[in-house]
């Protein structure tokens, strides 16, 4: 066998390793992060699982994810209890305390201020994705687009006769710490690609560029359902 055809083999079998490993590699962590996570959950939530309701009691083996079932159903049951009448006048009295607390007040505020945002199912926070021309002209970042400028900000923009716009500017290949800037709307170029998308260029650090035009994913079935009603029902 000559050195040539070695080298070939060599070659191909490191192709191979390289291959099988960006397959595995990604399942087996995403594997072993969502192990962690349950065993992390089980772990805060099973010992204030009283021993009769616990089925670990009773079986001579451990149940994975238990703990964790049963803390989706507590926080389930709390958002529906905090719905109702009664529900609200518990949350609000607790809010009033943490309200008189001076550090724990600043930091509820700003951890329900974030929780609100992400988490509200009508929030348009970062569902468009923008080009800026930013640190200098000639150079392009790419930015989630927020909202409009909102109540001290819009009045004194308005004031200087422009319509600004709040983005957020990520760095790679770490999303998620960046900079807050106003930028007026007509200085923003807007994108066809999904936050997702964007999230991955810049992770990869533009290894991974989604395709265009953008592939249409097909219409929530709720969403098509509303088409189809009379317009005097919608």
């Amino acid at each position: 066998m000559t050195t040539e055809n070695r080298l070939s083999i060599a070659m191909r079998m490191r192709n191979n390793f390289l291959t099988g490993l960006i397959i595995c590699a990604p399942v087996a962590i995403t594997i072993w992060l969502t192990w962690t996570f349950i065993h992390w959950a089980d772990s805060w939530v099973k010992p204030y699982i009283p021993n009769r309701y616990n089925p670990e009691s009773y079986l001579q083996f451990a149940i994975p994810g238990f703990g964790l079932l049963i803390a989706v159903v507590i926080i389930t049951l709390v958002g529906f209890l905090g719905k109702n009448l009664i529900g609200r006048s518990i949350v609000n009295f607790g809010e009033s305390i943490l309200h008189r607390m001076p550090l724990v007040r600043s930091i509820y505020k700003s951890l329900k201020q974030i929780f609100e945002t992400v988490l509200k199912e009508e929030s348009t926070s970062f569902k468009k994705v923008g080009l800026i021309e930013y640190p200098s002209p000639g150079l392009w970042s790419l930015v989630f687009i927020s909202t409009d400028v909102q109540g001290e900000l819009k009045v004194r923009f308005n004031e200087l006769g422009h319509a600004m716009v709040t983005v957020f500017l990520p760095p790679t290949p770490v999303p998620t710490a960046g900079f807050l800037l106003f930028v007026p709307r007509e200085k923003i170029v807007l994108l066809d690609m999904s936050t997702e998308e964007a999230a991955k260029l810049l992770i990869s650090g533009g290894l991974i560029t989604p395709d265009y035009p953008p592939v249409k994913k097909p219409r929530e079935k709720a969403f098509t359902m509303k088409l189809n009603k009379h317009p005097e029902e919608l």
